[in-house]
Formats: C-alpha cells, sequence, structure tokens
C-alpha cells in the first residue's frame, strides 16, 4: 500500500469529494448546528471521531457478514454499530464536558442517522478499501465534514451583521451561502497532485 494512495484518498475525502459539497450527505447537522462555531466545530469533531471509529468497526463487521454469507445485513450492521458509538460519545461528552454536550442539543444523537457515517462506512465497501484506507478515508472524511460545517458557521456568524434584503434573512441566506462555499469546493474537483 502506498503513501500516495492514501494521500489521495485524504485529499478526495476533504476537498474534492468533500461529503457535505460534493456528496451532499449529512446535511442536517450541517445546517442545524452551523449558527456558532463553537457547536460547529464540537460537532465536527464528534463526526469526525465517530466517522473513523464506525470506519474501523464497520471493516471488522463487514468481513464477519461476507464470511457468514449475510452481506445483506450490512446497512442494518453498520446503523447498529454508529448507533452504539453515538450512544458511547454521548455519555462521555455528558459526564466529561457538560456545556459542549448542552449546545449540541438534541443534534448529539442525530449523529446516529447523520447519512454521512453511514455513507462513509458503506462507501469503504463499495471502493474496496482494506482496513487502513478505510480508517484514512473515514477520519478524513471527517475532517472534511469538520471543514465544511466550520467554515459555514464562521460565514453564517458574520452573515448576521450583513445588509441583505429582508427576503434573504434567515434560512434563505444559509442557503445561499452554503451554494457559495460548494461552488468554491467544486473548483477542487479535477484537482492532479501527481501527474499519472
Amino acid at each position: 500500500m502506498s503513501v500516495t494512495k492514501l494521500l489521495a484518498i485524504s485529499l478526495g475525502a476533504i476537498l474534492t469529494n468533500n461529503f457535505i459539497f460534493a456528496q451532499f450527505l449529512g446535511i442536517c447537522p450541517f445546517l442545524g448546528v452551523s449558527k456558532k462555531s463553537d457547536t460547529a466545530l464540537g460537532m465536527g469533531l464528534a463526526v469526525t471521531f465517530v466517522m473513523g471509529l464506525a470506519s474501523a468497526i464497520t471493516y471488522g463487521v463487514n468481513i464477519i457478514l461476507v464470511k457468514l454469507h449475510l452481506e445483506f445485513m450490512q446497512t442494518v450492521a453498520f446503523i447498529l454499530v454508529i448507533a452504539a458509538l453515538v450512544q458511547f460519545i454521548e455519555m462521555f461528552l455528558k459526564k466529561s464536558v457538560p456545556t459542549l454536550y448542552t449546545a449540541l442539543g438534541i443534534y448529539l444523537p442525530l449523529i446516529t442517522t447523520n447519512c454521512a457515517v453511514l455513507g462513509v462506512a458503506l462507501l469503504n465497501v463499495q471502493n474496496n478499501y482494506n482496513f487502513i484506507q478505510s480508517v484514512v478515508y473515514g477520519v478524513t472524511g471527517g475532517l472534511g465534514f469538520l471543514l465544511a460545517i466550520y467554515l459555514f458557521a464562521t460565514i453564517r456568524e458574520r452573515t448576521q451583521f450583513c445588509d441583505y434584503p429582508k427576503s434573504f434573512e434567515g434560512f434563505p441566506i444559509a442557503l445561499i451561502t452554503a451554494g457559495l462555499i460548494a461552488l468554491a469546493f467544486m473548483g477542487f474537483s479535477g484537482l492532479q497532485v501527481w501527474p499519472m
């Protein structure tokens, strides 16, 4: 396994195939938790942690399912793994960082149903990644999510002080902002780090 392949997977997950701006996965927490940069940062870190762990654990679960010829149970098994991980994170944050736990509120249990977390597990299987590649893709996919939600939150905080038409107040300006950031991320598509 080459470092170039891992770097390509990493850059792809963060920039060119960003779960939010290119694959449109995980939009609910992206729009819901992005009003303040500190909660967005906390949510991004929690999602990154869950994506990395979920990638590692679902790799092993998938091997067991394939050996038992139960591949059709992948989605259900992956959802159960993700739900258990999120429950663990929720208990940890409630005990260790109660302010972040309170700030994330209802959005923390929603990581269980975050399609980006399930998407990374399914894409690892679809792309035939080995264990290291799966974990790298999970962690860097989470870092791409973190980058997207944090950038969006910081811009969203600044738009509160901007002067724009009354019809754009609230959610419409947020959607326009997200669209413009996604357009900027499209500039990374076709990016070739090393000539092949």
